[in-house]
């Protein structure tokens, strides 16, 4: 018979019970680092502090135009538009057939389309993409595939008013 010692030390919870580590969290693809000139962001809106985001998972396939203001992360395969106005990442197994529209875009998986974005685009190691970017800035990691053209679009400068004197015109008449 197996008789508890007295000499070991008391942990909160019965010795029969195996240690477990918790489960390992699924490591997210990397977004793009905000410009350095951006704004700050407003918190989000969400309990908890964190961002707000949809997720088109690996075993979803969708036909159609989908539009989102939050983060959007594309792991699954999507045939048509895509606009986000935030950050729209394509995952490993993303697979994307469509153009794409948003402030950044970071692709991993495959994009098909034309991309077209108001910050940044970061085609990353394993990545590709087969059409046109147009937008104002772009990064493409070695190992990434890209086949298309790039038209980098600076933003507007912001016109300030300036004071510029009326001269007084004096008309003459021929009687």
């Amino acid at each position: 018979m197996w008789n508890k010692r007295n000499d070991e030390p008391a942990t909160g919870r019965p010795q029969s019970e195996p240690i477990r580590s918790p489960a390992p969290t699924p490591i997210a693809p990397t977004p793009i680092a905000p410009a350095a000139s951006a704004a700050p962001a407003a918190p989000a809106a969400t309990t908890g502090g964190s961002k707000q985001s949809a997720v088109i998972g690996p075993s979803m396939t969708i036909k159609g135009e989908i539009r989102s203001r939050e983060e959007l992360l594309v792991d699954g395969e999507v045939e048509g538009l895509l606009e986000s106005q935030s950050l729209l990442t394509v995952g490993p197994n993303g697979k994307v057939r469509g153009n794409i529209k948003a402030r950044q875009v970071a692709i991993f998986g495959s994009v098909r389309g034309n991309v077209e974005v108001t910050e940044k685009i970061a085609i990353r190691e394993q990545g590709s993409l087969i059409g046109d970017i147009k937008g104002a800035g772009i990064s493409i990691d070695d190992g990434a595939y890209f086949k298309g053209s790039i038209d980098i679009v600076r933003p507007e400068p912001k016109v300030t008013a300036k004071a510029v004197p009326i001269e007084p015109r004096m008309e003459a008449h021929a009687s």
